[in-house]
């Protein structure tokens, strides 16, 4: 590819140095489980989020699973969540055996809908799962009124947004926790899986670090059945070097954003994600349009050298994995017409000006 969809050795190579003086900081160290360099990320991380606390975990699905058992989240739960999500959003609820309640999302910013999630309330509701999808945060006053209405918790999904905001609020402070992943292709990503969970409340934090340390507050000392869930110290200190560098490179990200607004404007059948409106801090983790002929989209960009990726093709109502739920085609329209149409064009920090112009040419002589 003469456009590759993202290079993350690119960020590898401009933080060459640093990452290679944390590497031999931790070796030398001899400390390789929890320890010192994981609590300065946990520190800085949390500072970075406006939050009391960060747990580093073992990669963004574990994150969400044990922020829900952290919640006491599990069988006879209902859990509500979005249908236009990476497939980890409903695996988590899943694993804590909780039931997951699916609602589509709104046809602008394919976020979870308020009215949906409202709509979906029952008895059995315990706990939201807003999804801050392609780096956009959710709106967080309407799906709170609508948690305080019925007392549940929120717990938002931020694995696609490190650095949004909406009115100056870190997404990592919104709701009662919100979790990352770290997964190398984010924003802020590790040289491997990680993820984290942030919060304000003690108690959450607290239990937190017991699930993912097998249930353990000390040293043999099992106080409830948990997991081996421990963000790594290596992976720690590169993200300690990596989170210095984020706001530069999500600036870079929102530099290019700006230019395919503009450039794409005009262009027919292309559906752009929408302007941040005033407030709204966006990641740009990627830059998702929508296109009635995704395919041949795609097709001719590859024919030009350039790389594009879907997120994501199948809701996870019809994969395969969660068939049991009996949700049919046609359930959630929104998210089965986005399925069916979303393409990620490359905005990683790191595409020089040359390339963003290939992408811009060669979207604009594709021919409808």
């Amino acid at each position: 590819m003469n456009v590759p969809y993202l290079d993350v050795r690119a960020a590898h190579l401009e933080l060459a140095e640093p990452l290679r003086a944390a590497f031999e900081r931790v070796i030398s160290s001899g400390s390789y489980i929890l320890g010192e360099e994981l609590e300065a990320f946990e520190r800085e991380f949390a500072h970075f989020c406006e939050t009391r606390h960060a747990v580093g975990v073992g990669n963004g699905l574990d994150a969400l699973t044990i922020a829900l058992r952290a919640n006491d989240i599990g069988p006879g739960d209902e859990v509500i969540v979005p249908v236009h999500t990476f497939i980890a959003t409903w695996l988590a609820v899943a694993q804590c055996g909780a039931q997951i309640v699916p609602v589509d999302v709104d046809p602008d910013l394919l976020l979870m809908d308020p009215d949906a999630v409202a709509a979906a309330c029952t008895q059995r509701a315990a706990a939201i799962v807003p999804v801050h999808l392609y780096g956009h945060p959710v709106d967080p006053s309407p799906v709170e009124q609508v948690a305080r209405r019925n007392r549940l918790l929120v717990i938002g999904d931020a694995a696609q947004a490190h650095g949004a905001q909406l009115a100056g609020r870190p997404v990592g402070a919104m709701g009662d926790a919100a979790i990352f992943s770290f997964y190398p292709a984010k924003n802020l990503g590790a040289i491997g899986d990680a993820g984290a969970i942030t919060t304000d409340d003690d108690a959450i934090a607290i239990r937190a670090r017991r699930i993912r340390n097998y249930g353990s507050e000390s040293k043999y000392a099992f106080v409830e059945s948990g997991v081996n869930s421990r963000l790594d110290p290596l992976q720690a200190a590169f993200l300690r070097v990596k989170l210095r560098t984020l706001p530069t490179w999500n600036a870079r990200r929102a530099q290019i954003a700006n230019r395919y607004l503009d450039e794409f404007a005009d262009v027919s059948e292309l559906v752009l994600p929408s302007r941040p409106a005033e407030g709204v801090t966006h990641a740009w983790h990627t830059f998702c349009v929508r296109h009635p002929r995704r395919d041949d989209l795609a097709a001719h960009l590859f024919a030009h050298g350039i790389q594009t990726q879907v997120h994501y093709p199948v809701p996870p109502h019809r994969t395969a994995a969660f068939a049991h739920l009996g949700l049919k085609e046609g359930s959630f329209p929104v998210s089965e017409a986005a399925a069916a149409t979303v393409l990620s064009l490359p905005i990683g920090p790191h595409l020089d000006d040359d390339s963003v112009d290939s992408v811009i040419s060669a979207v604009r002589t594709f021919r409808t």
